[in-house]
Protein backbone atom coordinates (compact mmCIF):
# COMPACT_ATOMS: atom_id res chain seq x y z
CA UNK A 1 0.00 0.00 0.00
CA UNK A 2 1.44 3.39 -0.96
CA UNK A 3 2.26 6.07 1.61
CA UNK A 4 -0.51 8.41 0.52
CA UNK A 5 -3.15 5.78 1.24
CA UNK A 6 -1.52 4.94 4.57
CA UNK A 7 -1.59 8.61 5.58
CA UNK A 8 -5.27 8.94 4.64
CA UNK A 9 -6.20 5.74 6.50
CA UNK A 10 -4.30 6.86 9.60
CA UNK A 11 -6.20 10.15 9.57
CA UNK A 12 -9.52 8.27 9.49
CA UNK A 13 -8.44 5.86 12.23
CA UNK A 14 -7.32 8.75 14.43
CA UNK A 15 -10.81 10.28 14.13
CA UNK A 16 -12.56 6.96 14.72
CA UNK A 17 -14.64 8.03 17.72
CA UNK A 18 -15.66 11.29 16.11
CA UNK A 19 -16.87 9.56 12.92
CA UNK A 20 -18.87 6.98 14.87
CA UNK A 21 -20.39 9.63 17.13
CA UNK A 22 -21.56 11.62 14.09
CA UNK A 23 -23.25 8.51 12.71
CA UNK A 24 -24.87 7.72 16.03
CA UNK A 25 -26.07 11.30 16.48
CA UNK A 26 -27.83 11.20 13.13
CA UNK A 27 -29.20 7.71 13.91
CA UNK A 28 -30.83 9.04 17.07
CA UNK A 29 -32.40 12.05 15.31
CA UNK A 30 -33.88 10.85 12.01
CA UNK A 31 -35.53 13.24 9.57
CA UNK A 32 -37.56 12.62 6.42
CA UNK A 33 -36.68 13.81 2.93
CA UNK A 34 -36.59 17.54 2.21
CA UNK A 35 -36.95 18.05 5.99
CA UNK A 36 -33.39 17.11 7.06
CA UNK A 37 -32.70 20.48 8.72
CA UNK A 38 -30.84 19.34 11.86
CA UNK A 39 -28.82 16.75 9.96
CA UNK A 40 -27.86 19.29 7.32
CA UNK A 41 -26.75 21.76 9.98
CA UNK A 42 -24.54 19.09 11.55
CA UNK A 43 -22.96 18.24 8.20
CA UNK A 44 -22.19 21.87 7.42
CA UNK A 45 -20.63 22.41 10.84
CA UNK A 46 -18.30 19.43 10.39
CA UNK A 47 -17.41 20.43 6.83
CA UNK A 48 -16.49 23.93 7.96
CA UNK A 49 -14.30 22.47 10.71
CA UNK A 50 -12.55 20.33 8.07
CA UNK A 51 -11.96 23.38 5.91
CA UNK A 52 -13.98 22.30 2.89
CA UNK A 53 -14.27 25.03 0.26
CA UNK A 54 -17.20 26.67 -1.55
CA UNK A 55 -19.90 25.06 0.59
CA UNK A 56 -23.25 25.78 -1.06
CA UNK A 57 -26.84 24.76 -0.41
CA UNK A 58 -28.23 22.40 -3.06
CA UNK A 59 -31.36 20.31 -3.54
CA UNK A 60 -33.38 22.33 -1.01
CA UNK A 61 -31.84 20.63 2.05
CA UNK A 62 -28.51 19.29 0.74
CA UNK A 63 -24.94 20.60 0.62
CA UNK A 64 -22.05 20.59 -1.82
CA UNK A 65 -18.50 21.30 -0.69
CA UNK A 66 -15.06 20.93 -2.29
CA UNK A 67 -11.85 19.45 -0.92
CA UNK A 68 -9.80 22.19 -2.63
CA UNK A 69 -10.47 25.54 -4.24
CA UNK A 70 -12.22 25.15 -7.56
CA UNK A 71 -9.91 25.70 -10.51
CA UNK A 72 -11.93 25.58 -13.68
CA UNK A 73 -9.13 27.10 -15.76
CA UNK A 74 -7.09 23.94 -15.33
CA UNK A 75 -10.18 21.74 -15.98
CA UNK A 76 -9.26 19.15 -13.34
CA UNK A 77 -11.03 15.87 -12.83
CA UNK A 78 -13.70 16.25 -10.15
CA UNK A 79 -14.85 13.14 -8.24
CA UNK A 80 -18.00 13.30 -6.09
CA UNK A 81 -18.35 11.40 -2.81
CA UNK A 82 -21.97 11.19 -1.69
CA UNK A 83 -23.99 10.41 1.43
CA UNK A 84 -27.75 10.52 1.93
CA UNK A 85 -29.41 12.61 4.62
CA UNK A 86 -32.93 11.21 4.93
CA UNK A 87 -34.64 8.47 6.88
CA UNK A 88 -37.57 6.16 6.09
CA UNK A 89 -40.84 5.78 7.99
CA UNK A 90 -40.64 2.93 10.50
CA UNK A 91 -42.62 4.02 13.58
CA UNK A 92 -41.90 0.84 15.58
CA UNK A 93 -38.13 1.30 15.38
CA UNK A 94 -36.52 1.92 18.77
CA UNK A 95 -35.05 5.23 17.57
CA UNK A 96 -38.04 6.38 15.52
CA UNK A 97 -39.12 9.99 15.80
CA UNK A 98 -42.32 9.94 17.84
CA UNK A 99 -44.02 12.66 15.79
CA UNK A 100 -43.08 11.64 12.24
CA UNK A 101 -42.30 7.92 12.53
CA UNK A 102 -38.97 8.59 10.81
CA UNK A 103 -36.17 6.11 11.48
CA UNK A 104 -32.76 5.43 9.97
CA UNK A 105 -33.71 1.89 9.03
CA UNK A 106 -31.80 2.03 5.75
CA UNK A 107 -28.35 3.10 6.95
CA UNK A 108 -28.20 6.61 5.55
CA UNK A 109 -26.82 7.84 8.85
CA UNK A 110 -23.80 5.60 8.27
CA UNK A 111 -23.45 6.91 4.72
CA UNK A 112 -23.12 10.47 6.01
CA UNK A 113 -20.60 9.37 8.65
CA UNK A 114 -18.59 7.47 6.01
CA UNK A 115 -18.66 10.44 3.64
CA UNK A 116 -17.33 12.66 6.44
CA UNK A 117 -14.72 10.03 7.30
CA UNK A 118 -13.64 9.99 3.66
CA UNK A 119 -13.34 13.80 3.76
CA UNK A 120 -11.15 13.51 6.86
CA UNK A 121 -8.85 11.03 5.14
CA UNK A 122 -8.58 12.94 1.87
CA UNK A 123 -8.04 16.26 3.66
CA UNK A 124 -4.80 14.79 5.01
CA UNK A 125 -3.48 14.08 1.49
CA UNK A 126 -5.25 16.63 -0.72
CA UNK A 127 -2.02 18.21 -1.99
CA UNK A 128 -0.99 14.87 -3.48
CA UNK A 129 -4.18 14.53 -5.56
CA UNK A 130 -4.15 15.60 -9.21
CA UNK A 131 -7.77 16.68 -9.24
CA UNK A 132 -10.56 17.79 -6.97
CA UNK A 133 -13.16 16.05 -4.83
CA UNK A 134 -16.59 17.40 -4.02
CA UNK A 135 -18.66 16.05 -1.17
CA UNK A 136 -22.42 15.90 -1.55
CA UNK A 137 -24.90 15.55 1.30
CA UNK A 138 -27.91 14.49 -0.77
CA UNK A 139 -31.51 14.79 0.46
CA UNK A 140 -34.70 12.82 -0.12
CA UNK A 141 -33.52 9.53 -1.59
CA UNK A 142 -36.51 7.67 -0.16
CA UNK A 143 -39.50 8.14 -2.49
CA UNK A 144 -42.11 8.85 0.21
CA UNK A 145 -44.51 11.56 1.44
CA UNK A 146 -45.54 12.32 -2.12
CA UNK A 147 -48.31 14.68 -1.01
CA UNK A 148 -45.77 16.87 0.77
CA UNK A 149 -43.36 16.74 -2.16
CA UNK A 150 -46.15 17.52 -4.60
CA UNK A 151 -46.82 20.68 -2.61
CA UNK A 152 -43.12 21.61 -2.72
CA UNK A 153 -43.28 21.13 -6.48
CA UNK A 154 -46.40 23.26 -6.82
CA UNK A 155 -44.68 25.97 -4.79
CA UNK A 156 -41.73 25.91 -7.20
CA UNK A 157 -39.25 24.67 -4.58
CA UNK A 158 -38.44 21.40 -6.32
CA UNK A 159 -38.88 19.90 -9.79
CA UNK A 160 -38.35 16.24 -8.90
CA UNK A 161 -39.32 14.17 -5.87
CA UNK A 162 -35.87 12.53 -5.52
CA UNK A 163 -32.96 14.51 -4.10
CA UNK A 164 -30.31 13.52 -6.65
CA UNK A 165 -32.85 14.09 -9.42
CA UNK A 166 -33.40 17.60 -8.09
CA UNK A 167 -29.66 18.18 -7.90
CA UNK A 168 -29.26 17.03 -11.51
CA UNK A 169 -31.93 19.54 -12.57
CA UNK A 170 -30.14 22.31 -10.63
CA UNK A 171 -26.85 21.58 -12.39
CA UNK A 172 -25.11 20.38 -9.24
CA UNK A 173 -23.43 17.55 -11.17
CA UNK A 174 -22.44 19.65 -14.19
CA UNK A 175 -18.79 19.78 -13.03
CA UNK A 176 -18.71 16.18 -11.71
CA UNK A 177 -16.92 13.51 -13.76
CA UNK A 178 -17.79 10.45 -11.66
CA UNK A 179 -19.41 9.69 -8.30
CA UNK A 180 -19.29 7.09 -5.57
CA UNK A 181 -21.12 6.24 -2.38
CA UNK A 182 -21.83 3.16 -0.29
CA UNK A 183 -24.96 1.48 1.00
CA UNK A 184 -25.68 -0.78 3.94
CA UNK A 185 -25.96 -4.55 3.77
CA UNK A 186 -27.51 -6.66 6.52
CA UNK A 187 -27.36 -10.10 8.10
CA UNK A 188 -23.95 -11.29 6.90
CA UNK A 189 -21.94 -13.74 9.00
CA UNK A 190 -18.57 -12.30 7.90
CA UNK A 191 -17.42 -9.06 6.25
CA UNK A 192 -19.14 -8.88 2.89
CA UNK A 193 -19.17 -6.41 0.01
CA UNK A 194 -21.34 -6.46 -3.09
CA UNK A 195 -20.16 -4.60 -6.18
CA UNK A 196 -21.55 -3.82 -9.61
CA UNK A 197 -25.12 -4.84 -8.76
CA UNK A 198 -27.87 -3.18 -10.76
CA UNK A 199 -31.26 -2.06 -9.45
CA UNK A 200 -34.62 -1.51 -11.04
CA UNK A 201 -36.09 1.82 -12.01
CA UNK A 202 -39.73 2.76 -11.70
CA UNK A 203 -42.51 5.09 -12.74
CA UNK A 204 -44.68 6.42 -9.91
CA UNK A 205 -48.45 6.35 -10.37
CA UNK A 206 -51.43 8.09 -8.78
CA UNK A 207 -54.82 6.91 -10.00
CA UNK A 208 -58.26 8.39 -9.30
CA UNK A 209 -61.51 6.67 -10.27
CA UNK A 210 -64.55 8.96 -10.37
CA UNK A 211 -67.98 7.37 -10.19
CA UNK A 212 -71.38 8.45 -8.94
CA UNK A 213 -72.84 8.39 -5.43
CA UNK A 214 -76.06 6.57 -4.62
CA UNK A 215 -77.60 4.89 -1.60
CA UNK A 216 -75.84 1.54 -1.35
CA UNK A 217 -78.93 -0.24 -0.01
CA UNK A 218 -81.83 1.69 -1.44
CA UNK A 219 -80.76 2.41 -5.01
CA UNK A 220 -77.26 1.14 -5.84
CA UNK A 221 -78.32 0.93 -9.51
CA UNK A 222 -78.33 4.73 -9.60
CA UNK A 223 -74.64 4.85 -8.72
CA UNK A 224 -71.38 4.11 -10.51
CA UNK A 225 -69.11 2.23 -8.15
CA UNK A 226 -65.55 3.61 -8.29
CA UNK A 227 -64.34 0.91 -5.87
CA UNK A 228 -65.46 -1.80 -8.28
CA UNK A 229 -63.43 -0.09 -10.99
CA UNK A 230 -60.36 0.03 -8.73
CA UNK A 231 -60.59 -3.61 -7.66
CA UNK A 232 -61.17 -4.67 -11.26
CA UNK A 233 -58.12 -2.64 -12.26
CA UNK A 234 -56.01 -4.49 -9.69
CA UNK A 235 -57.28 -7.82 -11.06
CA UNK A 236 -56.56 -6.69 -14.62
CA UNK A 237 -53.03 -5.73 -13.60
CA UNK A 238 -52.60 -9.17 -12.00
CA UNK A 239 -53.73 -10.75 -15.27
CA UNK A 240 -50.81 -9.04 -17.01
CA UNK A 241 -48.15 -10.59 -14.78
CA UNK A 242 -47.54 -13.65 -16.95
CA UNK A 243 -46.68 -11.28 -19.82
CA UNK A 244 -43.77 -9.73 -17.90
CA UNK A 245 -40.45 -11.33 -18.84
CA UNK A 246 -38.36 -12.71 -15.97
CA UNK A 247 -35.25 -10.95 -17.26
CA UNK A 248 -37.01 -7.56 -16.97
CA UNK A 249 -37.64 -7.92 -13.20
CA UNK A 250 -41.01 -6.16 -13.48
CA UNK A 251 -42.73 -5.40 -10.19
CA UNK A 252 -46.15 -3.71 -9.92
CA UNK A 253 -47.57 -3.22 -6.43
CA UNK A 254 -50.70 -1.02 -6.30
CA UNK A 255 -52.46 0.00 -3.10
CA UNK A 256 -55.85 1.64 -2.54
CA UNK A 257 -55.36 4.84 -0.58
CA UNK A 258 -59.04 5.81 -0.46
CA UNK A 259 -61.81 3.24 -0.85
CA UNK A 260 -64.89 5.41 -0.47
CA UNK A 261 -66.56 7.75 2.00
CA UNK A 262 -69.39 5.85 3.74
CA UNK A 263 -70.27 2.18 3.90
CA UNK A 264 -73.89 2.87 2.88
CA UNK A 265 -72.96 5.09 -0.06
CA UNK A 266 -71.80 3.80 -3.44
CA UNK A 267 -68.14 4.92 -3.60
CA UNK A 268 -67.86 7.85 -6.00
CA UNK A 269 -64.14 8.51 -5.58
CA UNK A 270 -61.43 5.90 -5.08
CA UNK A 271 -57.69 6.58 -5.27
CA UNK A 272 -54.72 4.26 -5.78
CA UNK A 273 -50.95 4.52 -5.81
CA UNK A 274 -48.47 2.21 -7.46
CA UNK A 275 -44.95 1.79 -8.75
CA UNK A 276 -44.17 0.11 -12.05
CA UNK A 277 -40.61 -1.19 -11.63
CA UNK A 278 -38.34 -2.82 -14.18
CA UNK A 279 -34.65 -3.36 -14.85
CA UNK A 280 -34.47 -1.18 -17.97
CA UNK A 281 -36.10 1.96 -19.31
CA UNK A 282 -37.63 0.02 -22.22
CA UNK A 283 -39.13 -2.54 -19.84
CA UNK A 284 -40.47 0.26 -17.63
CA UNK A 285 -42.20 1.82 -20.65
CA UNK A 286 -43.69 -1.48 -21.84
CA UNK A 287 -44.96 -2.54 -18.42
CA UNK A 288 -46.38 0.90 -17.68
CA UNK A 289 -48.34 0.87 -20.94
CA UNK A 290 -49.91 -2.48 -19.96
CA UNK A 291 -50.76 -1.22 -16.49
CA UNK A 292 -52.38 1.93 -17.88
CA UNK A 293 -54.37 -0.14 -20.36
CA UNK A 294 -55.62 -2.36 -17.53
CA UNK A 295 -56.66 0.68 -15.49
CA UNK A 296 -58.46 2.35 -18.39
CA UNK A 297 -60.15 -0.92 -19.36
CA UNK A 298 -61.46 -1.44 -15.84
CA UNK A 299 -62.76 2.11 -15.74
CA UNK A 300 -64.55 1.64 -19.06
CA UNK A 301 -66.08 -1.65 -17.95
CA UNK A 302 -67.64 -0.09 -14.83
CA UNK A 303 -68.42 3.27 -16.41
CA UNK A 304 -66.29 5.56 -14.27
CA UNK A 305 -63.97 8.30 -15.33
CA UNK A 306 -60.31 7.80 -14.43
CA UNK A 307 -57.33 10.11 -13.98
CA UNK A 308 -53.82 8.63 -14.19
CA UNK A 309 -50.93 10.84 -13.07
CA UNK A 310 -47.55 9.32 -13.81
CA UNK A 311 -44.52 10.88 -12.15
CA UNK A 312 -40.77 10.54 -12.54
CA UNK A 313 -39.71 7.70 -10.28
CA UNK A 314 -36.09 6.55 -10.56
CA UNK A 315 -34.03 5.18 -13.42
CA UNK A 316 -32.31 1.77 -13.17
CA UNK A 317 -28.92 1.87 -11.46
CA UNK A 318 -26.12 0.83 -13.83
CA UNK A 319 -22.83 0.79 -11.96
CA UNK A 320 -19.54 1.46 -13.71
CA UNK A 321 -17.54 -1.78 -13.93
CA UNK A 322 -14.09 -0.14 -13.91
CA UNK A 323 -14.89 1.95 -10.84
CA UNK A 324 -16.33 -1.15 -9.20
CA UNK A 325 -13.17 -3.15 -9.82
CA UNK A 326 -10.97 -0.40 -8.30
CA UNK A 327 -13.18 -0.37 -5.22
CA UNK A 328 -13.06 -4.17 -5.02
CA UNK A 329 -9.25 -4.25 -5.26
CA UNK A 330 -9.03 -1.83 -2.36
CA UNK A 331 -11.51 -3.90 -0.34
CA UNK A 332 -9.41 -7.04 -0.59
CA UNK A 333 -6.31 -5.00 0.26
CA UNK A 334 -7.89 -3.44 3.35
CA UNK A 335 -9.81 -6.55 4.49
CA UNK A 336 -8.04 -9.77 3.48
CA UNK A 337 -10.93 -11.87 4.88
CA UNK A 338 -13.71 -10.01 3.06
CA UNK A 339 -16.06 -11.81 0.69
CA UNK A 340 -16.75 -9.77 -2.46
CA UNK A 341 -19.68 -10.70 -4.69
CA UNK A 342 -20.57 -9.16 -8.02
CA UNK A 343 -23.81 -8.68 -9.97
CA UNK A 344 -26.15 -9.81 -7.20
CA UNK A 345 -29.80 -9.13 -8.12
CA UNK A 346 -31.60 -6.24 -6.40
CA UNK A 347 -35.15 -5.18 -7.29
CA UNK A 348 -35.25 -2.02 -5.18
CA UNK A 349 -34.67 1.42 -6.65
CA UNK A 350 -32.51 4.46 -5.93
CA UNK A 351 -32.03 7.93 -7.37
CA UNK A 352 -28.37 7.02 -7.81
CA UNK A 353 -29.78 5.28 -10.89
CA UNK A 354 -30.71 8.64 -12.37
CA UNK A 355 -27.18 9.86 -11.82
CA UNK A 356 -25.75 6.70 -13.38
CA UNK A 357 -27.60 7.62 -16.58
CA UNK A 358 -25.42 10.75 -16.80
CA UNK A 359 -21.97 9.68 -15.61
CA UNK A 360 -19.96 6.81 -14.06
CA UNK A 361 -21.36 5.90 -10.64
CA UNK A 362 -20.87 3.14 -8.08
CA UNK A 363 -22.84 2.27 -4.96
CA UNK A 364 -21.33 -0.88 -3.44
CA UNK A 365 -22.98 -2.35 -0.37
CA UNK A 366 -21.01 -3.18 2.77
CA UNK A 367 -22.05 -5.38 5.69
CA UNK A 368 -22.00 -4.35 9.33
CA UNK A 369 -25.74 -4.14 9.94
CA UNK A 370 -28.40 -6.50 11.25
CA UNK A 371 -32.14 -6.73 10.72
CA UNK A 372 -34.03 -6.12 7.53
CA UNK A 373 -33.77 -2.90 5.56
CA UNK A 374 -36.66 -0.51 6.23
CA UNK A 375 -37.75 -2.53 9.26
CA UNK A 376 -37.97 -1.86 12.99
CA UNK A 377 -35.09 -4.27 13.77
CA UNK A 378 -32.48 -2.58 11.56
CA UNK A 379 -29.36 -1.76 13.62
CA UNK A 380 -25.60 -1.25 13.36
CA UNK A 381 -23.99 -4.58 14.22
CA UNK A 382 -20.32 -3.72 13.64
CA UNK A 383 -19.23 -0.08 13.98
CA UNK A 384 -15.96 -0.66 12.14
CA UNK A 385 -17.69 -2.11 9.09
CA UNK A 386 -20.61 0.30 9.17
CA UNK A 387 -18.77 3.61 9.59
CA UNK A 388 -15.00 3.31 9.11
CA UNK A 389 -14.45 0.69 6.41
CA UNK A 390 -16.66 2.54 3.87
CA UNK A 391 -14.84 5.81 4.64
CA UNK A 392 -11.46 4.15 4.10
CA UNK A 393 -12.46 2.32 0.93
CA UNK A 394 -13.90 5.45 -0.67
CA UNK A 395 -10.78 7.42 0.26
CA UNK A 396 -8.52 4.70 -1.18
CA UNK A 397 -10.57 4.59 -4.38
CA UNK A 398 -10.43 8.37 -4.83
CA UNK A 399 -6.65 8.31 -4.29
CA UNK A 400 -6.29 5.68 -7.01
CA UNK A 401 -8.42 7.80 -9.34
CA UNK A 402 -6.52 11.04 -8.77
CA UNK A 403 -2.91 9.87 -8.57
CA UNK A 404 -0.44 10.09 -11.47
CA UNK A 405 -2.16 13.04 -13.14
CA UNK A 406 -5.56 11.40 -12.51
CA UNK A 407 -4.78 8.81 -15.17
CA UNK A 408 -7.33 6.24 -13.90
CA UNK A 409 -10.08 8.83 -13.63
CA UNK A 410 -9.35 10.13 -17.12
CA UNK A 411 -9.43 6.59 -18.49
CA UNK A 412 -12.88 6.01 -16.98
CA UNK A 413 -14.14 9.40 -18.10
CA UNK A 414 -12.99 8.84 -21.67
CA UNK A 415 -14.50 5.36 -21.79
CA UNK A 416 -17.89 6.55 -20.49
CA UNK A 417 -18.81 9.86 -22.14
CA UNK A 418 -21.25 11.72 -19.93
CA UNK A 419 -24.71 12.69 -21.09
CA UNK A 420 -26.09 16.19 -20.72
CA UNK A 421 -28.56 17.32 -18.10
CA UNK A 422 -30.96 18.17 -20.94
CA UNK A 423 -30.78 14.56 -22.15
CA UNK A 424 -31.88 13.38 -18.71
CA UNK A 425 -34.78 15.83 -18.51
CA UNK A 426 -35.89 14.89 -22.03
CA UNK A 427 -35.83 11.17 -21.15
CA UNK A 428 -38.23 11.61 -18.25
CA UNK A 429 -40.44 14.02 -20.18
CA UNK A 430 -40.67 11.47 -22.99
CA UNK A 431 -41.43 8.60 -20.62
CA UNK A 432 -44.26 10.50 -18.95
CA UNK A 433 -45.63 11.96 -22.18
CA UNK A 434 -45.99 8.54 -23.76
CA UNK A 435 -48.54 7.70 -21.08
CA UNK A 436 -50.73 10.54 -22.33
CA UNK A 437 -50.56 9.68 -26.05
Amino acid sequence: MNQIKIKALDAITNQRNRIISIGEEIFRHPELGYKEHNTRNLVKQVWEELGLKDITSVGLTGWKGYLKEKDYTASPINVAVMGELDAVISPKHSFADKQTGAAHACGHHAQIAAMIGCAIGLSAVKDALDGNVCFLATPAEEYIELGYRSQLKQNGLITYFGGKQQMIAEGVFDDVDMALMVHSETNQEKPHISINSHSTGFIGKNIRFIGKEAHAGGAPWDGVNALNAATLAISAIHAQRETFRDCDSVRVHPIITKGGDLVNTVPSEVTMESYVRASSVEAMKAANAKVNRAIKGASYAIGTDVEIIDSAGYLPLMQNTRLSSIFSENATQLLPNVAVDENLPFCGSTDAGDLSYLLPVIQPTISGFSGDLHSCDFQVEDEELAYLVPAKLMAMTVIDLLMKEASMAKEIKNASPRKRKDDYILLWNTLLKEKED
